[in-house]
């Protein structure tokens, strides 16, 4: 028995699975995504079995972008649940085969109140398929699932339509950033997404700054006074023009440069990058990664030096 051959196989299965759907996705979708951001209510998903769970995690990520929803589980539903329906909703409905008892049970009642029911089912002719407003085929290849009885490729297929439409309605209702940090207010992504860059920033005197027509050695002494392991070097009208780093150090040294009384333009960054005191530090840590640098300048709308944001800094508020 090859395990990893194995694990390979029925990753490669599921991507596939999830590629012929994508194939098949027609304008009912545009009508779906319609009916979930127009809902003057809840979303409310709804499932049985495997299908269940995936419902439950496709109302999670509703939740979390904005959108308000709930799960209901059909069974509960038919012995007193569906008290949680109310005009206005919209149900989103999974099912492979469409004609799970306990899901058909609850449809009667959802249409007898005129709530709209979207359905995602592997199979189009099915009761639950008959009996909704929009119908988005999630059927998949027979035989591909173990046995032909456990769900793996059919509820890959389920949960990668439930996060395209999460995203399409997010995208829809113009949901940014700043919506998801109202949000996601602890741990991790709160943090990452609550901190502002001015949260953060070392400022006033503990900023290193030196001017341009200094010479390397002043700069060299501003950088261990500040211990940031850099200087900010700034022209005569007070605008950001470069950084100095330990690295700029070295590589000036490097080239044999021996002369410490040189001006300090000499062994700088020019035109470094920069970010807004506004802005998110996660946006900062993205744009530090992406360039391979520890410090990262902040200034004002007239390019003047009013903080320096240190990698540390990230690190220590936790939003890496």
């Amino acid at each position: 028995m090859n395990i990893k051959k194995i694990i390979q196989r029925e990753m490669m299965i599921e991507a596939v699975a999830i590629k012929q759907a994508s194939k098949r996705i027609d304008k009912n979708i545009v009508e779906a995504v319609n009916y979930i951001s127009d809902c003057q209510g809840k979303l409310v998903t709804t499932g049985m079995g495997k299908s269940g769970l995936i419902a439950r995690k496709i109302a999670a990520t509703f939740a979390s972008t904005g959108t308000m929803a709930i799960y209901l589980h059909p069974a509960e539903g038919i012995h007193g649940d569906l008290g949680m329906l109310q005009k206005g909703d919209v149900v989103l409905a999974l099912s492979h085969s469409g004609n799970t008892q306990e899901l058909v049970s609850v449809i009667s009642y959802i249409k007898f109140n005129e709530i709209p029911v979207i359905a995602v089912t592997g199979n189009v002719d099915s009761v639950l398929a008959k009996n909704a407003d929009v119908v988005i085929d999630a059927s998949i290849d027979k035989d591909v699932e173990p046995f032909g009885l456990v769900p793996t490729a059919s509820t890959a297929v389920q949960l990668s339509i439930g996060d395209a439409l999460a995203v399409a309605v997010l995208n829809k209702k113009g949901f940014e950033v700043h919506d998801f940090a109202k949000i996601h207010p602890g741990g991790t992504i709160g943090k990452k997404l609550l901190y502002n860059i001015a949260d953060l920033m070392h400022t006033g005197n503990a900023m290193p700054m030196t001017k341009e027509t200094a010479n390397v050695k002043k700069a060299i002494a501003e950088m261990s006074e500040k211990g940031l392991g850099c200087t900010l070097i700034v022209n005569r009208s007070k605008k950001l023009v470069g950084i100095v780093t330990d690295g700029d150090l070295r590589r000036f040294l490097s080239q044999g440069f021996n002369d410490l009384e040189v001006p300090v333009e000499n062994a700088m960054t020019r035109d470094p990058k920069r970010m807004k005191s506004n802005e998110l530090a996660v946006e900062a840590l993205n744009l530090m990664e992406k360039y391979k640098i520890t410090m990262l300048p902040v200034v004002n709308d007239k390019d003047e030096p009013v903080g320096l944001l240190h990698m540390h800094d990230l690190i220590r508020a936790g939003v890496i």
